[in-house]
């Protein structure tokens, strides 16, 4: 059985019994019976502010959807958004609280925007001399795969803010405490660690109960690992699958021959993924109420898939198969903020090379990491 930071908090009781606490929280900050970590915490301690990120404190926001500051109706406590006009707690945020605890589920992406809600708190509670807490979770897609392209910092945005691989094998914690000590935050930090967990486990081997991180991942795998290869779309004029019941497992377009890119992707031979060919048709997002033509990707061997891989594959047959109709959004610097850098732009662009060059980047990553460790 697998405990996370949340079931483990009264530990700590030492610390939190005096203390005014900031929640930093989503729908996944439950505990093993699926309490609110807001409402448990608030039944031993003191909870005077609640802080929302992306798609809000219940979950109800699409991606990118501005959260506004409000007082919640079942606690009556201000919840203070870190998604909308601020995406760093301000001073007077601050000054209410002593300690802020942070408990979200993330997905193991570089682009997941969780992340830079954590490391924004961790350096907000280092300038103005608060503690943090960070109430650990198992990476869903195991601790252990490093793969992708490593962010240029000269690029960094809301969707990667610090150098490291797009799937990076740590837990939400193990995050926080890599880029606290890497970077010199300073933030009296202290991750409650899981317990249970090792890192060679998926999610759906702890026997966790899986709730949707956002309103797109609805599956503790097959989503997460194929967010991982098809992410990138949101740079594009490609549907991700939003807007159907397989967010970021189907993409495709209107002028996309389905029966050729099926054809083009399984003549790689590509682990532990199978691609085949689809028709779908959005409900919302890109190309909503049109008949999409595309492919599904299935996972017919996880230990063996390299997702951000075949997505390179992906996105190099989608573009190239779809010529002039393929475009990119925002002259192409979201895709670029996705990927890590500009080579995904180049005519060129070779996924077997860009494979390989990060493959020795991810090696060196995997090796600086384990000084995160804490499984």
């Amino acid at each position: 059985m697998v405990l996370c930071g949340i079931d483990l908090l009264d530990r700590y009781d030492g610390v939190l019994k005096d203390a005014r606490i900031g929640v930093l929280t989503a729908p996944t900050g439950v505990n093993r019976e699926m309490r609110p970590s807001y409402e448990v915490i608030a039944e031993k301690y003191k909870v005077t502010a609640l802080f929302a990120p992306e798609h809000g404190i219940r979950g109800d926001a699409q991606a990118g959807d501005h959260i506004s500051t409000c007082v919640d109706p079942e606690t009556g406590l201000t919840v203070y958004s870190l998604y909308g006009e601020n995406k760093y707690p301000t001073e007077a945020m601050m000054n209410e609280i002593d300690v802020l605890v942070f408990d979200m589920q993330d997905v193991g992406a570089r682009y997941y925007t969780y992340l830079y809600a954590l490391t924004r708190c961790l350096e907000a509670c280092a300038k103005y001399g608060k503690e943090m807490f960070v109430l650990d979770r198992p990476n869903p897609v195991n601790g252990i795969d490093v793969e992708g392209p490593m962010l240029d910092e000269s690029f960094k945005s809301g969707v990667g803010e610090y150098a490291v691989p797009v799937r990076y094998g740590l837990t939400i914690g193990e995050f926080g405490k890599y880029i606290n000590e890497s970077r010199n935050i300073g933030c009296s930090l202290t991750v409650v660690p899981c317990e249970g967990w090792t890192r060679d486990m998926m999610f759906d081997a702890t026997e966790l109960p899986w709730i949707l991180p956002s309103p797109n991942i609805p599956t503790p795998v097959n989503s997460c690992l194929n967010y991982l290869a098809t992410c990138y779309y949101e740079g594009t004029n490609i549907s991700e699958g939003r807007g159907t019941t397989l967010p970021f497992e189907l993409v495709g377009a209107p002028f996309i021959d389905a029966a050729e890119l099926e054809k083009r992707l399984n003549a790689y031979g590509l682990p532990g993924i199978h691609f085949r060919r689809c028709y779908f048709t959005p409900t919302f997002s890109k190309h909503a109420g049109e008949r999409c033509a595309g492919v599904q990707l299935h996972i017919t061997d996880r230990a063996a898939y390299r997702p951000v891989e075949a997505g390179m594959y992906l996105y190099k047959e989608i573009r190239d198969l779809s010529g002039e109709s393929f475009k990119l959004l925002n002259n192409g610097m979201h895709l670029v903020h996705l990927y890590g850098n500009k080579d995904i732009l180049a005519e060129d662009f070779d996924p077997a090379r860009a494979a390989r060059d990060a493959e020795a980047v991810c090696r060196k990553f995997a090796e600086e990491k384990k000084s995160a460790h804490l499984y």
